[in-house]
């Protein structure tokens, strides 16, 4: 039905967990799409965005709700963005409003204005630029603040970015060098025009090559994969592509995997360009993120380096998408919206007509697949710079071998001899806690988790236990619960017990943690990279947030502790993560002049898929598990979808996703396999028990459509109102 004179129609995408648009009246003059409005929705008062202006509704005018208000005269979201979530939701089959609602920062979805707010500025007062520098190197950060704030004002947020802490410049303030005003940030947007290039590196020739590959077809759609070895220059790659795209006024998004990667990205770009950079993490506040936000949408910033949700950020003047760490698991989402960052910025580089790179060391199946068919322009680095050479590689068998916190012998007479030598060493073991379960030594009781087919870990440090899956946390026994016995032990070794014994054996050698337990705390993860970096820490210890980009020129020594539980897995992508793993920590030793050493303990050290990585390296194995995957007709040549659902009855999470099963078979799509219901590796958790189905076609087009179909049939039934679902379009976790 048409609208009235008075009153047009506006199509909204809603933030509620409904797959579809719905209809309002609104005044004229209408919002444009990409506007905010509030909405009532039920008895609640929503923040909306509008996707578009529609000739009639479905719906009688007589029953279509008028909006509430009208938030923005201008969009808060390009017709672009737009374009990109409408596909985002339609390919990942997640609902368009809630899609949207990832596009936004926190305050803007919450209706707030999409404007800067008066900030807290540092100034240099005129004393302060008159006062001799050197007169304060006795109190180095208050030199480094003075001089950071003579270049420009700055606020309290990027001085802590720069290192600069409050002490230092309450100091300078007392000594009357600094003052303090409240402002509305500006971002002056001719930055291009001022542009200075600082410390650029003498390129090698294969360097030169991939910058001259990606800088001479910058002007329109190509994806490039650059393959390098670690420690092979791949950052240098990325600063020399920048510079001509910046100086032309262009923007850049950079991607990181995690947020202990961007403080020294953004460092290393700082030092280069004499441009604004900003970042977007989750480490920051919600002003915070929505200043850097505004700053790219209204061309304020030049760079912006970032994780995951980058992807959906505004830019005036997009020229380039470079993901670093391609193939790390970060970059897709896990719960929600689940998205593949590095696939959206494929699609988002491709709508905008810019280059996008994807760099790694250890690039994903997917990846090198499209490079080997001719869908990206594949590049290599195969040499490190100067005269780094890449780390020897040992496999230590530890059959029969009396192990302490998982220790062999071997190793800790390794690390002795590298500490000795002046280095430092890293050891890699991939579960946090002290211990992987409590059991009890006189009746065999252990401490599993009431909620989840898990055992709970047990963290010494802060005496208790803790299961890692529905985060149920329960102080640490005194007595066994069973048996009244004090004789209660740890089974399986994590990074803190491996911290203590190797605290006791090398008294002499600092000793530093780096797990989720250990940088919880803001700036934790900062000081401790600071901290290894000074050399003050001589034994590095982590899980994989050290396996990721960092580079430590002093570690010469690196040992796995355990791998051996992914030799087994049922998961086909294990290989693929295990080789990246492994290939991206041995990556840490020796990259800079000094040899390094890499060391893998292993129960099974004839295993095929050890040895072909120690022998042949990333690139062989890439080569025969592609051969494999295309054999058995597994990702990348074929996609699939995984439908996860959950209920408190376990006859009703099977029954249900058995008629969706049943249902999708029905399509007799060439080459469809329905696979399930099967448990997961857990088909309990949070006291819900947990099927999966996977469903599996050879074209992404034909999955795509089979999704649309089932979900649509399934919604109607019963059983989905019982039962909690979601489904997970290309899953890279099949746990």
């Amino acid at each position: 039905m048409n609208s009235s004179d008075n009153q047009g129609l506006v199509r909204v995408a809603v933030p509620v967990p409904l797959r579809r648009p719905f209809d309002y009246l609104c005044p004229h003059p209408l919002p444009a799409p990409g506007c905010r409005v509030e909405v009532p929705f039920g008895p609640q008062t929503l923040v909306a965005l509008v996707v578009e202006h529609p000739a009639q509704s479905a719906l009688p005018v007589e029953k279509l709700k008028p909006i509430r208000r009208i938030l923005d005269q201008q969009p808060v979201l390009g017709t672009d963005i737009l374009a990109l979530m409408q596909w985002g939701a339609n390919y990942y089959q997640y609902p368009l409003g809630e899609v949207l609602a990832h596009a936004l920062p926190v305050l803007v979805r919450k209706g707030e204005p999409a404007a800067y707010r008066e900030l807290e500025f540092w100034f240099v007062t005129a004393r302060g630029q008159t006062q001799d520098i050197n007169e304060l190197k006795r109190a180095p950060k208050q030199q480094q603040a003075l001089a950071l704030l003579r270049q420009g004002p700055q606020t309290p947020s990027a001085l802590r970015q720069e290192d600069v802490q409050s002490a230092a410049l309450n100091a300078l303030e007392k000594k009357g060098y600094l003052e303090r005003r409240s402002l509305e940030p500006t971002h002056a947007t001719d930055w291009a025009e001022r542009l200075e290039c600082h410390g650029a590196l003498h390129l090698s020739t294969e360097q030169a090559l991939a910058v001259s590959a990606v800088t001479t077809q910058s002007d329109s759609f190509n994806a490039f994969l650059l393959e390098g070895i670690t420690g092979s220059g791949k950052t240098e790659v990325y600063l020399s592509i920048l510079e001509p795209l910046l100086r032309a006024g262009k923007q850049a998004l950079v991607m990181v995997p995690e947020i202990g990667l961007t403080p020294q990205t953004i460092q290393r770009f700082k030092r280069r360009f004499n441009v604004p950079v900003v970042a977007m993490h989750s480490g920051m506040n919600d002003r915070e993120r929505l200043d850097a936000w505004l700053a790219c949408r209204d061309g304020g910033a030049a760079i912006l380096i970032g994780t995951r949700s980058t992807i959906f950020t505004p830019f005036q003047h997009l020229g380039i998408i470079i993901i670093d760490e391609e193939h790390d698991a970060s970059f897709k989402q896990q719960d929600g919206f689940r998205y593949h960052a590095r696939d959206l910025a494929v699609m988002r580089a491709h709508r905008a007509g810019i280059p996008i790179l994807l760099g790694s060391a250890t690039p994903s199946l997917e990846s090198l697949h499209n490079a080997r068919g001719g869908k990206y322009h594949h590049l290599r680095l195969t040499r490190r710079p100067g005269n780094a050479n890449l780390a020897r590689q040992v496999i230590l068998d530890i059959k029969n071998t009396r192990l302490q916190a998982g220790l062999s012998p071997q190793l800790e007479q390794l690390m002795a001899e590298h500490l000795a030598a002046g280095n430092q060493v890293m050891l890699f073991l991939n579960r946090r806690g002290y211990a992987s379960a409590l059991l009890c030594h006189q009746c065999g009781w252990s401490a599993a988790c009431e909620r989840c087919d898990a055992w709970y870990t047990w963290h010494h440090a802060s005496h208790r236990l803790h299961c890692h899956h529905c985060d149920s946390i329960r102080p640490l026994p005194r007595t066994c619960p069973e048996c009244g016995s004090h004789e209660l032990i740890g089974s399986g070794v994590g990074t803190e017990q491996l911290e203590q014994l190797l605290a006791s054996r090398f008294p002499h050698y600092p000793v530093v943690r780096i797990d989720s337990d250990s940088t919880s705390r803001k700036g934790e993860l900062e000081e401790h990279l600071a901290g290894i970096k000074s050399g003050h820490y001589k034994i590095l210890i982590g899980t994989q947030i050290l396996a990721k980009g960092h580079h430590f020129p002093d570690v010469t020594l690196v040992g796995l502790i355990d791998v051996d539980g992914a030799l087994f897995s049922a998961d086909f992508r294990a290989a693929e993560r295990l080789a990246q793993l492994y290939t991206q920590v041995a990556g840490r030793a020796g990259r800079a002049s000094k040899p390094g050493l890499v060391v893998l303990q292993s129960h099974h050290p004839e295993h095929a898929l050890l040895q072909d990585l120690t022998q042949n390296g990333y690139d062989h194995f890439a080569d025969t598990a592609l051969k494999e995957r295309r054999l058995l007709g597994l990702p990348p040549y074929s996609h699939q979808a995984l439908f996860k659902a959950e209920a408190t009855g376990q006859n009703e999470v099977h029954d249900f996703l058995q008629r969706l099963a049943d249902t999708l078979r029905l399509a007799r799509l060439p080459q469809l396999q329905v696979i399930g219901p099967l448990s997961g590796m857990m088909e309990r958790k949070a006291g819900r028990y947990r099927l999966q189905l996977l469903v599996q076609t050879p074209t992404r087009s034909a999955l795509a459509r089979l999704l649309e179909w089932g979900i649509a049939e399934q919604e109607a039934w019963p059983e989905s109102k019982r039962v909690r679902w979601v489904v997970d379009v290309d899953p890279i976790d099949l746990g």
